[in-house]
């Protein structure tokens, strides 16, 4: 036994000497046979005898293979799970709608299963909703962008919860983003649905970080804490590179436009289109009054699924395609500031958005004022270096943040 250490040791060794004079280190990918829904063995004890409810969308699946799955709903109702209903959020349980859609509830065509959508006016379950609840099941796969509205529904779905005394079971999965921290902390007055809580824009924690956060800080009504039940995943770090297997909405198609998306999503305050309305959303940005001598990128938007009414749709846009650029581990402020000082119209650039997206009216106003990326980017740095360490509590999986 101390042989075989000591051969590992030199293996070891020898390896990282090798690595380090590599060009470019390698990351490890997370598996998909990883994530914690296809640790059944870990979960299904607490669903047996259970009237059960599922917070889920297209991404909530169990693999059966690195490339083959099977949806977490079919799958439970093969091992004669009782669920009653499942909760949708945007997008809907099946993924297709447009942001911001209304989404009705209704019945799942495949399985018959009551469906009760968490998105449009009703963003939490009314307590007649979980009468018939024993426990709740919450597995979405999240992008790790504060503006991304699936952390919102769990809040409402831990309150709900917490409100009936119902136990909620998370079934972690990777955040394809968390290899870094980044963006303006919310300020308290500019919440909304697209920022519920004091973090940066790009939060760094998965999804079970963030539910052990949300009850932690008590940012729950009246400070009530729900009654977590989570499994983790295996062999993760949130420096493992992971691409999603599936879109977790219409408009994230790839993994470039899920590592763009924190930085883009700020063209959604703006008159600027985000790819919304061509197959490269979120990886192009452009509009008709941008400077076609700075822009030389052209497209125009179409009416397609995902994007009924995109933001220019049917005219010529001139900006700037993304596909090629290096993937960003930083909120990236350049592109936003260039289309700013090569628009036709400065006052029309931003809209009543934008503020909500940034968590704050600084950002807008330091824009508006000249400020470079650098110096805007100075001003984040004490509330991140606080929030760094306001999480770790919370943390669940080893990391390496800059």
């Amino acid at each position: 036994m101390v042989l075989k250490r000591f051969k590992n040791t030199v293996y070891f060794i020898l390896l990282a000497c090798i690595s380090c004079t590599a060009q470019e280190p390698q990351t490890k990918n997370f598996s998909n046979l990883g994530v914690a829904a296809n640790q059944t063995q870990a979960y299904l004890d607490l669903l047996q005898n259970k009237k059960v409810g599922v917070v889920g969308n297209q991404t909530s699946v169990i693999f059966t293979s690195e490339s083959d799955y099977v949806h977490l709903v079919d799958s439970l109702l093969n091992r004669h799970i009782n669920i009653t209903k499942v909760f949708a959020p945007e997008h809907g349980f099946r993924g297709t709608a447009d942001a911001g859609e209304l989404i009705k509830d209704g019945i799942d065509s495949k399985t018959g299963i009551p469906v009760i959508s968490l998105y449009g006016s009703q963003k939490k379950p009314d307590p007649e909703h979980l009468k018939d609840i024993d426990i709740m099941v919450f597995d979405i796969q999240d992008v790790g962008a504060r503006f991304y509205t699936y952390i919102s529904t769990l809040h409402y779905i831990m309150e709900a919860c917490a409100e009936q005394d119902i136990p909620l079971l998370i079934l972690d999965r990777p955040n394809p983003n968390g290899h870094y921290i980044d963006g303006p902390v919310l300020e308290d007055e500019f919440k909304s649905f697209v920022g519920m809580h004091p973090v940066p824009v790009v939060h760094g924690l998965s999804i079970a970080e963030y539910a052990q956060m949300i009850n932690g800080e008590h940012w729950l009504k009246n400070g009530i804490s729900c009654e977590l039940k989570i499994v983790d995943m295996e062999a993760y770090s949130p420096s493992m590179a992971y691409d999603l297997p599936i879109k977790p909405s219409p408009n994230l198609p790839n993994a470039k436009s899920i590592n763009l998306y924190p930085s883009l999503c700020f063209f959604e305050g703006t008159n600027v289109n985000a790819g919304r309305g061509t197959s490269m959303q979120f990886q192009i940005f452009g509009s008709p009054f941008l400077d076609p001598l700075v822009f030389d990128f052209e497209y125009t938007p179409r009416s397609m699924d995902g994007a009924k009414y995109p933001k220019h749709e049917n005219k010529l846009c001139f900006g700037r395609s993304l596909q090629n650029h290096s993937d960003l581990d930083y909120l990236n402020l350049e592109w936003l500031l260039q289309a700013y000082h090569h628009t036709q119209d400065q006052a029309s650039f931003f809209n009543d958005f934008f503020n909500k997206l940034a968590g704050n009216s600084s950002l807008q106003e330091q824009i508006q004022q000249g400020k470079t990326a650098r110096e805007i980017r100075a001003g984040w740095q004490t509330d991140l270096d606080t929030y760094k360490a306001k999480i770790q509590p919370y943390l669940m999986y080893k990391r390496s943040l800059p």
